[in-house]
């Protein structure tokens, strides 16, 4: 990973003209701002990880117990069951037990990778598709709501990003140690 040379705003106030040779990952070095990042991930994370909770074992938050995936419930194909619009047909393609399997999978692993820190980057990546395919399930514009661009997976892909590219994950999780353990591989930070 190439170096990248910036002033720390003590010298830049101070008037030195030393400068301090930093990694990307030490860019964001405020601790008032690491923690905020921290946090973010972490809700994230439960934004995830809660659905998952509560479609697999119907906790009657938005899933009844008897719609529970453990229960013989189906989680994508319910929800894609009522799609409508121009991208309907194509999402038809994940509503049968396939298309189940891989949204809890993800749901599972992208909560659990943004709540521990490890994994933040593939976590991302992998969210901001499934929002991106919910994006397109629910088009504001077509579907209604207050705002006829932007919705809520818009903001949570935003996040996902956010964390990835900060490397919040080493701030009240174990980034730091997941990124010794997987040395070079860094997408799999």
């Amino acid at each position: 990973m190439s170096a990248t040379s910036i002033a720390t705003a003590s010298q830049v106030r101070g008037g030195t003209a030393a400068h301090t040779t930093r990694t990307q990952e030490e860019i964001v070095t405020s601790r008032g701002a690491r923690i905020a990042l921290a946090v973010g991930r972490i809700f994230i994370g439960w934004t995830f990880l809660w659905p998952f909770l509560d479609k697999t074992f119907g906790l009657g938050f938005s899933t009844p117990a008897e719609r529970a995936w453990i229960n013989g419930g189906s989680p994508a194909q319910g929800y894609l069951g009522g799609v409508e619009g121009p991208f309907a047909g194509f999402l038809q393609l994940f509503a049968n037990p396939f298309g189940d399997w891989l949204f809890m999978i993800g749901l599972f692993g992208i909560g659990i990778a943004m709540i521990t820190g490890a994994g933040v980057r593939l976590a991302a990546v992998t969210g901001t598709i499934l929002m991106a395919m919910m994006y397109l399930a629910a088009i504001p514009m077509i579907a209604g709501g207050t705002n006829p661009i932007i919705d809520s997976h818009c903001l949570e892909a935003a996040l996902l990003i956010i964390a990835a590219v900060t490397l919040s994950g080493d701030t009240w999780g174990v980034g730091r140690l997941w990124g010794r353990i997987i040395g070079r591989h860094t997408w799999l930070r």
